[in-house]
């Protein structure tokens, strides 16, 4: 019997490794509209931070390990005391960051909150900052670097998901959250191009998270924290390669071990378009509602139906059906019929999502509490309920000039009468209409700055120094010191 001969000789590294290093060392941000597009991203990534932190949840689960841990110039958690290691608090800020799904979001092949990389990006880049400081040595990261690493994040995670779907295999999008992370601070913490590729090789080699906790009958509080662990696995990794640990070239196509063939059913990842800073330009904001966004357009239709039933003199117990004519993403991901067990499930039904507004004309983070969905009217309505796919809604889903996220509601009354469907191709938070989005995006940035700090001069002066045309060169430590929350 003959010898099996492994050959051992060592690949150049894998070309998708390569390119997203090339772009991190090599690319220069010109776009204007993308600087502008991240600077209304980071704000309000921020306050979707401080809107989670009115909920006991997140606040559990983003601490210290150790209680009462204060590491020296460790990154600081907006909105809290916690002082942490910056991979720590890159868990914590990309938690609350994503903890009400109402931060920002991409939809292509698979979708995702590009936004997410915030939780780490800032944590590095505060870190770094008070390092600097207190030593002499270092660099002192501004606002505008922060938003330029946005953009490549943004970029990197959105570009991967145009045309690969994670979801079809099994696997969650947080797996480009990490990829993307890694490639930002590996940058930040001054690694070199091929160190870069090392990171880079590690974040793809990692254990991926399933996207068990996103689906019935599982849909449970961890999609909440997930992007938090991503990002805190992609500052523990570029740590790990800054301290000297190697790479493995081949980890996505190597065969039998590698990427492809274990995690991606043997297909290599496809590419629509070269790396720049077309994803934070046409990326998705969460404007009105804290919602699964495949039902945002749906959400803003039920408003509108609500305010026709009752011109009608008619309500929501007047209805026969309703019909959700939708994109194929949401069939997969939101048509979600019987018991709903917690927040979790409830902010990704799109039956739930529908019945509230048409029940009490809003949609808030606690309307998909306990004490809401108790109330027996909304299972009632959402029986009343069925998807149907339109074929136009998908393509239009797709097509890279468009990207729209259609929705539309045709509603029966008990009488028989059948109301004209209303339909909402794209939301408020499209990049169509992102002059009409802008004021009301920033007035929620205010809301939530205003809701969480009790001290009105606090409040203020936050606001004021978002609203600074020197905001890009403020030194990112004395931005985040605003947010500081004393014991």
């Amino acid at each position: 019997m003959s010898a099996i001969v492994t050959e051992n000789t060592r690949p150049e590294p894998d070309k998708v490794l390569k390119d997203i290093a090339t772009y991190i060392h090599n690319y220069n941000i010109d776009s204007k509209l993308a600087v502008d597009t991240a600077r209304l991203c980071f704000l309000d990534t921020l306050g979707c931070g401080l809107a989670a932190l009115k909920y006991e949840e997140p606040k559990r689960i983003i601490g210290p390990v150790v209680p009462g841990t204060v590491v020296p110039n460790g990154t600081k958690v907006i909105g809290t005391s916690h002082q942490l290691d910056p991979v720590r608090g890159a868990w914590a800020i990309g938690t609350i960051i994503r903890w009400l799904d109402y931060n920002d979001c991409w939809l292509a092949a698979e979708w995702g909150h590009p936004s997410d990389n915030m939780g780490g990006i800032l944590a590095v880049a505060d870190h770094l900052t008070r390092v600097a400081k207190a030593t002499g040595q270092g660099k002192v990261f501004k606002v505008k670097d922060v938003l330029e690493g946005m953009i490549k994040a943004h970029e990197i995670q959105g570009c991967i998901a145009l045309e690969n779907s994670f979801n079809k295999v099994g696997l969650d999008h947080v797996l480009l959250v990490k990829v993307a992370t890694t490639a930002v601070v590996s940058k930040m913490l001054g690694l070199n191009y091929d160190q870069t590729i090392d990171a880079l090789s590690q974040a793809f080699v990692d254990g991926q998270a399933l996207r068990t906790y996103r689906h019935a009958p599982n849909t449970m509080s961890r999609k909440s924290w997930a992007a938090g662990d991503a990002v805190s696995r992609a500052v523990n990794l570029a740590y790990h390669v800054k301290n000297g640990e190697s790479g493995m070239p081949s980890v996505l196509t190597a065969k039998t071990w590698g990427f492809y063939d274990v995690l991606f059913k043997g297909r290599q990842f496809e590419f629509q378009r070269p790396y720049g800073s077309y994803v934070m330009e046409n990326v998705l904001f969460k404007i009105s509602f804290p919602a699964e966004f495949h039902a945002q357009t749906a959400v803003e239709a039920a408003l509108t139906c609500q305010q026709k039933l009752a011109s009608l003199g008619k309500s929501y117990k007047d209805i026969k059906s309703i019909r959700i004519r939708t994109q194929e993403a949401a069939m997969r991901i939101i048509d979600k019929n019987g018991p709903l067990y917690n927040y979790a499930d409830r902010d990704h039904c799109i039956q739930y999502m529908v019945a509230i507004p048409l029940i009490y004309g809003r949609l808030t983070a606690d309307d998909y509490s306990d004490a809401i969905a108790s109330n027996p009217d909304i299972d009632a309505l959402r029986e009343k309920m069925y998807c149907v796919e339109d074929e136009q809604f998908t393509v239009d889903y797709h097509a890279p000039d468009k990207r729209y996220i259609g929705n539309a509601l045709q509603i029966e009354l008990n009488d028989g009468t059948v109301l004209d469907e209303v339909v909402v191709e794209f939301p408020i938070g499209h990049r169509k209409r992102r002059e009409e989005g802008k004021p009301v995006l920033l007035a929620k940035f205010e809301r939530h700055v205003k809701e969480h700090f009790q001290d009105k001069a606090q409040a203020e002066k936050i606001l004021e120094a978002s609203a600074s045309a020197d905001l890009d060169n403020m030194d990112v430590d004395e931005y985040v010191d605003l947010y500081a929350v004393k014991n």
